[in-house]
């Protein structure tokens, strides 16, 4: 057993990292350790910057979140004060409404309670009492409602925003907090309108009118406002009372930490968002930005990374220029022992000075056989020699074609190949030149592919020439006919003209050709690459009137064999298919006209109701001016009323008529800017017959100021009448009690996939529609009804895609329960016209 050595018997711990650092030291070359000694102090000098800012930053951030923390808790104590009082004034006003509502008041009682609480309260600027018919019955106080807010000849009758409000209100039938409207060199205002009911009938709305800075004064605590810059805002960010702090310039942003104000903001309740009370940390400190200390390091230490840097720039420019030379000369020698392409240099006058390994070994002759040589060189066939000494004359005199010359080449062993040749000058560091540089390139494999390639063509041309559709092929700028199978030169000969015609007709874009773009050429076959387009093909459908057909007609572009951009149109005679589709498009529309006649005929007996009601009365008026006249107990006076009344009804029964045959007339379909508001006042004058028929109540609710749409309105309506007919027919079938025999319409804006829509939702409370019926539901010619024909929601679901809107269908659920059923389709909003925003925007 050997016997371990002295260094063997030492523990690893006794290698300690100061000697694995003075190894690695010793191993970096010198041009490393100068380096690494001008490094070390300039990561030190950073790392002190670092620790510098790192520590200041971390003492301001630190002030910046107490200061953020006290201002949150004193904004959110002074908006629990601001809501106590407004809840306390608001419990006020509503004992005051119902005492109007119990007519426990009458006018001046009102005025005079209510002069009371508005000089008892600074920030109540009035009350007013406004009934069911918008009238002012009493005001007490400094009302804001300017002209701009009445109407009428005695000033009684309000409108605008407060109109708003108030409708709001008597639709709601709970109180109400908004904005009202800014009157000019007015302070801001706060509505609050409480609705009166008089046995559950509306009966107007007590409206009290609050000054936001009189809110301001009297409900924002001393102590917090001499803290804090507070402030009252709208939902729209304005300011309507209070102070805000400007923010301080750029030069105050150098940091991350500097120049941001602490604040604080959160909606007052029971506003709202209408209401919103901010508050912004007066800064009484200078920050770090003000610290002369900090700039002063912050100079220091920039100052001497400056220092470090240069000296260690100037240390390596020094380097690379030591090493300029080396690396030269290794790299010159490595492109010319790698370089694929054979690279020869000539001087002015002919004679051989270069020549790199990759031209040796495609010629087969050295270096010392090549360089000095003039011509004609021994890599020349003896046959070629008048030939290339003739282009050797054009290329010393600067006669050199940019897409090269394609030559052919002697080997030493006797064999011969292609080459392609490209010159160019050569210059030299001064700018001057000092010959021709010349690269050579072996294409003798792309020629015998393009040999290939060229039988491929008549292979392929004769597959072209029994396809049933027209292929033609023309350079662009040109009106040669390239190439054209049998199915084109059957409809148009042997001309360009129908293949320009059919270009024309498609309305295919043609790119613009020049010179500079034929310079770029393929290495091997020089053929232009770089004016072929990158986009798909186009297609398009024309119809030819001189052959009577229509045709499918699509484009692209390719290179041609010798190089020139051309254009191919393949032409495809699609005349069948399209009588198809108009033939499809007839038989919807009957489809849709013969929907229309059947909900029409299942609501006849609704009709007949309709128009008897108006038949009747119309009876009963003429009867009873016959016997008063015969009686000679009738006034003129009383016998226009008659009249009057009497054409009222025959109008009404015109109407119903007018609206039906509107309804059921067969029509193309007519797209226009239609009102969604006037869409849905039809589809309900027809739907109310059945729903009286079938003793349901029909509620429904339309947006205000909704926008127009592109849609054909009669189809809208036939899809409304069949969604609101069937929810009838469902809640009749399930036998709901009266209270609960019901259906709603809601007509509103939605945001589906981020685009602004119109939604139509149609709801019952009948028994649903089953699992087993919900996947066939839009099924053609399935019904769940024993009458029924199976085509009414399959065309409502085919006029809703068709106007590019969707449709859906779904059960409504109280826990396992099914209490009826919701029927949603959605049509797009049509974007404005860059016009039409730019209008709107001046």
């Amino acid at each position: 057993m050997p016997i371990p050595s002295h260094n063997s018997t030492l523990e690893p711990t006794d290698y300690t990292v100061w000697d694995r650092l003075r190894e690695w030291w010793q191993k970096l070359p010198p041009q490393r350790q100068d380096r690494f000694a001008v490094l070390a102090p300039l990561a030190a000098v950073m790392l002190f910057l670092a620790a510098i800012v790192t520590a200041f930053g971390y003492l301001r951030i630190e002030e910046i979140d107490r200061e953020q923390e006290a201002v949150n808790r004193d904004v959110e104590y002074t908006q629990q004060r601001l809501r106590l009082r407004l809840l306390e004034r608001q419990e006020q006003i509503m004992r005051l409404a119902k005492e109007v509502s119990n007519r426990e008041l009458d006018v001046d009682e009102f005025q005079n309670r209510a002069m009371t609480m508005v000089n008892q309260y600074p920030e109540l600027r009035s009350l007013t009492w406004i009934d069911e018919r918008q009238r002012i019955k009493a005001s007490a106080g400094t009302a804001n409602l300017s002209s701009a807010q009445l109407k009428g000849t005695n000033n009684t009758l309000i409108r605008g925003d407060t109109e708003n409000i108030f409708k709001l209100a008597r639709d709601l039938r709970q109180i109400i907090y908004a904005q009202g409207i800014a009157v000019a060199h007015q302070p801001a205002m706060l509505q609050l309108h409480i609705p009166l009911n008089d046995r559950a009938k509306f009966a107007g709305v007590v409206m009290a009118e609050y000054s936001v800075d009189a809110l301001f004064r009297y409900g924002v605590p001393a102590e917090v406002s001499a803290r804090y810059a507070i402030s009252f805002h709208d939902s729209e960010g304005n300011m309507l009372a209070g102070t805000v702090i400007t923010p301080r310039g750029p030069a105050s942003r150098l940091l991350p930490w500097t120049g941001s104000v602490n604040a604080y903001e959160v909606p007052v309740s029971p506003v709202g968002n209408g209401l919103i009370i901010r508050g912004q940390v007066y800064r009484t400190s200078l920050g770090v930005v003000g610290s002369g200390l900090f700039w002063l390091v912050i100079v220091l230490s920039l100052m001497t990374a400056w220092m470090l840097i240069a000296n260690w720039r100037h240390t390596r420019r020094r380097l690379r220029t030591q090493e300029a030379l080396v690396l030269e000369t290794s790299f010159r020698r490595a492109m010319e022992n790698s370089i694929l392409t054979g690279m020869r240099a000539l001087d002015m006058q002919g004679r051989i000075t270069y020549v790199n390994t990759a031209f040796c070994q495609m010629t087969g002759w050295n270096e010392s056989d090549l360089v000095g040589r003039t011509a004609p060189f021994p890599y020349w066939p003896e046959d070629d020699h008048d030939a290339l000494s003739t282009r050797l004359e054009d290329e010393l005199a600067g006669r050199v074609q940019p897409g090269g010359i394609q030559v052919r080449i002697k080997r030493r062993d006797g064999t011969l190949f292609d080459a392609r040749l490209y010159v160019s000058p050569l210059i030299d560091a001064r700018g001057a030149q000092t010959g021709w540089m010349t690269s050579m390139t072996d294409i003798t494999e792309p020629n015998r592919i393009r040999e290939q390639l060229s039988a491929s063509h008549e292979r392929f041309t004769t597959v072209l020439e029994a396809l049933d559709a027209s292929i033609s092929v023309a350079p662009l700028g040109s009106n040669e006919l390239l190439f054209a199978n049998k199915l084109y030169r059957q409809w148009f000969g042997t001309q360009t003209m129908g293949h320009l015609q059919l270009v024309a007709e498609a309305g295919v874009p043609v790119p613009p050709l020049n010179d500079d773009a034929l310079d770029s050429v393929d290495a091997f076959a020089g053929l232009p690459t770089s004016l072929l387009p990158d986009n798909e093909a186009e297609s398009a459908e024309i119809f030819l009137v001189d052959l009577g057909k229509w045709l499918e007609v699509r484009s692209r572009y390719l290179s041609w064999v010798d190089g020139r951009l051309a254009q191919m149109v393949i032409a495809t005679d699609i005349t069948a298919r399209r009588i198809a589709e108009e033939q499809a498009a007839v038989q919807a529309e009957r489809a849709q006209t013969s929907s229309r006649l059947i909900t029409m005929g299942e609501m006849a007996s609704s009709v007949a109701h309709e128009l008897n009601q108006p038949l009747t009365a119309i009876n009963n008026y003429c009867n009873g001016m016959v016997s008063r006249i015969k009686a000679q107990q009738i006034s003129e006076e009383d016998l226009l009323g008659a009249l009057e009344k009497t054409a009222k009804q025959a109008q009404r029964a015109g109407q119903i008529i007018q609206r039906i045959r509107s309804f059921v007339k067969r029509s193309e379909p007519n797209r226009s800017m239609s009102s969604v508001a006037g869409m849905v006042s039809e589809a309900l004058e027809l739907a109310e017959m059945e729903m009286r028929r079938r003793n349901v109540r029909l509620m429904h609710y339309v947006a205000p100021r909704l926008p127009q749409t592109m849609v054909d309105p009669i189809l809208i309506e036939q899809v409304l009448l069949n969604l609101l007919k069937n929810a009838a027919e469902s809640v009749d079938a399930a036998q709901r009690p009266t209270a609960h025999r019901l259906v709603k319409l809601r007509v509103a804006s939605a945001q589906v996939e981020g685009k602004p829509v119109i939604e139509f939702m149609v709801t019952d409370s009948g028994n649903g529609i089953s699992a087993e019926a919900m996947p066939r539901l839009y099924e053609a010619f399935y019904s769940t009804k024993s009458d029924g024909m199976g085509i009414g929601l399959s065309l409502c679901r085919s006029i809703v895609e068709s106007h590019q809107g969707r449709m859906k269908a779904e059960n409504l659920y109280n826990g396992a329960e099914v209490t009826g059923c919701s029927f949603t389709f959605w049509i797009p909003i049509p974007e404005p016209l860059p016009t039409e925003k730019q209008g709107r925007q001046s």
